[in-house]
């Protein structure tokens, strides 16, 4: 009887998560969808030229495109543990993270990439702490893309200065890192691509970009334009 009572507490808690889903997409039936009709006709006709390509954290709490206030096709957003760019490493390996790249810089050729950090990364927190033990096998070796930033996190004055100092870090190894990638470089050397680094705060809704002393500091419009 207990098995029972569990079993069907757990499928009334799936079907209310689904249901919630479809009535949010509902919801954009009847609301977005006829405002953004147009839009979506004209990209299925003449296919997608972002405007940037985002790489952003997993982080529920961080989506790129409310940020940004992107309709669709708009932005390339690509999302990761920690908004981490991996060294180019072209092997017989699954690269999700950089075939991406590829398909974003050779094919749409998009003209910028962001990479966008944020406050309470999960991913920065895992590197500074360790993984999770109920995640043991792959955010651990993942965020050790990461690792040069460990140690000079942790000889910051408090934990909190420990967690800010390793999402701004991330940032800055992940531009590193793009920069290994041939075409990348390629473009960035010769104009047809720029690199920016952001930081989101989730409890203030502030973005901060990267400046060229290596601070980071509030976003002045426009950033995107048209």
């Amino acid at each position: 009887m207990r098995c029972c009572q569990l079993r069907l507490r757990c499928e009334y808690a799936t079907i209310s998560r689904v249901n919630e889903l479809l009535a949010g997409y509902h919801r954009f039936r009847r609301t977005g969808w006829p405002q953004q009709r147009a839009n979506f006709e004209s990209l299925a006709q003449t296919g997608q030229s972002p405007k940037a390509l985002m790489v952003a954290c997993i982080d529920s709490r961080v989506d790129p495109a409310m940020i940004f206030d992107a309709p669709p096709g708009r932005l390339l957003t690509l999302r990761n543990v920690a908004n981490l760019v991996p060294p180019y490493q072209p092997d017989a390996a699954y690269h999700g993270t950089s075939s991406a790249l590829e398909f974003g810089v050779c094919v749409l050729e998009v003209p910028r990439i962001i990479v966008m950090g944020h406050g309470g990364c999960g991913g920065v927190r895992a590197l500074l702490e360790g993984a999770p033990q109920s995640a043991p096998e792959f955010v651990g070796p993942w965020m050790q893309i990461a690792a040069a930033a460990r140690d000079r996190a942790r000889e910051q004055a408090s934990a909190e200065d420990a967690q800010l100092f390793g999402e701004y870090e991330v940032v800055k190894i992940s531009l590193a890192n793009l920069l290994t990638f041939p075409w990348i470089a390629q473009r960035v050397a010769d104009g047809r691509l720029q690199l920016d680094g952001a930081w989101f705060a989730i409890r203030t809704g502030q973005l901060k970009f990267l400046q060229p002393d290596g601070s980071f500091a509030l976003a002045e419009p426009p950033l995107l334009a048209g």
